[in-house]
């Protein structure tokens, strides 16, 4: 696509944008007076405009049956979970029985890591990159000290080069091949929240696979934001959460993939809840953990309806616009402000404005991470009070995430504007 700077163009493109519809179906925060450009989908989605009438159902229904609304409600609750498996299979590209909603994502790593984390004396290392989202860290560091190694031997992080803001794939290929005899498993996030850097996923789970190694992802900037194969890359394992592209709500709950070579071994050791337990004899309330055969077999505890309401709702509409489309949209839209960025960095040199995600398309999603020298938090601030919601980093990384269901190319042209008008 061949951009260009002007209003009309950015209203050009949305007039012609097959998902177009779809903005109006969400709401937009505003500052009281006006709607802002809300750029920060990949901390917290919008909300549906759906959600509401999902959530009130499930609440007028608890009035009306109390217990009984577990089997009696519209929707079940004792299989509500079961609803939300089609869409969010697709959305990950993976076999139903592979996926189930569960937990939140911090939490499901854990329990995957006691059946995919089984360090030996020899075989023991973790290969990563570095600047990893902290939570990601913390369960490395507990999850190696609770076998008993030491974070700084155990865990190998893979950095950019001097000089570099992105890690190179090639420099991850090398850590694995010089640690192959020692290596347990590969675990990356699939998009990194800071640079937003794709990692091709099917090659490192290729590389960790050809030295015995595990390969599994932190899928929290994935899920919902690029084309996901996790079945036919044969990925172990991966987990992410749903309050960001996924837009179901703050803190919703999260969702597991494990790959039915794994999910069909009910002997391969986990922590078990009554909700992973065979469904058939659930309520015999007999002693002996017998786990559920795929991904549900990870399940602890029942659903929390409420919760899962707002993801339904929010499923829904991934369901009817396809990923398909949504990455099309996303392309352009990204390669937009990509655009804007760059005219920006022409115009105020003195800003000195470097982009640090990806430019080539099949190395990122819909996030664009760039980097102010000098300008510190201020530039943040003033962009908020002038109408548009970034994520903001220190010392001064400001983090946007144009998302296809809901923004839209004027979007794009609006934080040119501002942004244009603080620089000056």
């Amino acid at each position: 696509m061949r951009y260009e700077p002007t209003l009309d163009f950015a209203k050009a493109q949305d007039a012609a944008d097959p998902l177009r519809a779809y903005r109006d179906r969400f709401h937009f925060p505003s500052l009281g007076t006006r709607e802002l450009v809300y750029f920060t989908g990949h901390s917290l989605g919008l909300q549906p405009k759906t959600v509401r009438a999902a959530v009130e159902l499930e609440l007028d229904e608890w009035a009306q049956y109390g217990v009984e609304g577990h089997f009696q409600s519209t929707n079940p609750w004792y299989s509500y979970h079961e609803l939300l498996t089609p869409p969010m299979a697709a959305i990950v590209g993976a076999k139903e029985s592979e996926v189930v909603c569960m937990n939140s994502l911090t939490t499901n790593l854990h329990l995957l890591f006691v059946s995919f984390y089984r360090p030996e004396k020899t075989r023991y290392k973790i290969i990563s990159e570095a600047k990893m989202f902290p939570s990601d860290r913390y369960l490395l560091e507990t999850q190696v000290r609770f076998h008993g190694f030491d974070p700084d031997d155990a865990i190998v992080e893979v950095a950019p080069r001097e000089g570099e803001k992105l890690i190179r794939e090639d420099d991850i290929l090398a850590a694995i091949e010089a640690n192959a005899d020692e290596l347990a498993l590969v675990f990356f996030g699939g998009v990194n929240y800071f640079t937003g850097q794709l990692f091709s996923m099917p090659r490192l789970t290729q590389a960790a696979h050809a030295v015995g190694a595990i390969a599994g992802f932190d899928l929290a900037h994935a899920a919902g934001n690029v084309p996901l194969s996790l079945h036919e890359w044969d990925v172990d394992f991966a987990a992410w959460c749903s309050y960001k592209y996924l837009n179901s709500s703050p803190g919703n709950v999260g969702a597991i993939f494990v790959h039915e070579r794994h999910g069909q071994n009910l002997e391969l050791p986990r922590f078990g809840g009554w909700w992973g337990h065979d469904k058939a004899s659930r309520f015999q309330m007999k002693n002996g953990f017998q786990p559920m055969a795929g991904a549900e077999g990870w399940q602890l505890s029942n659903a929390p309806i409420l919760g899962m309401a707002a993801m339904k709702a929010s499923l829904e509409v991934f369901a009817e616009a396809g990923m398909p489309a949504l990455r099309a949209k996303s392309e352009q839209l990204t390669g937009y402000l990509e655009y804007t960025v760059g005219l920006l960095a022409d115009e105020f040199p003195d800003a000195d404005i470097k982009m640090i995600t990806p430019s080539d398309p099949n190395q990122r999603g819909c996030q664009i991470s760039i980097d102010v020298v000098g300008r510190e938090r201020k530039l943040f601030d003033d962009m908020i009070a002038a109408g548009v919601i970034a994520d903001f980093r220190e010392p001064c990384v400001i983090r946007m995430a144009p998302v296809p269901l809901y923004n839209s190319f004027e979007d794009v042209f609006t934080f040119g504007k501002v942004m244009r008008e603080l620089l000056a």
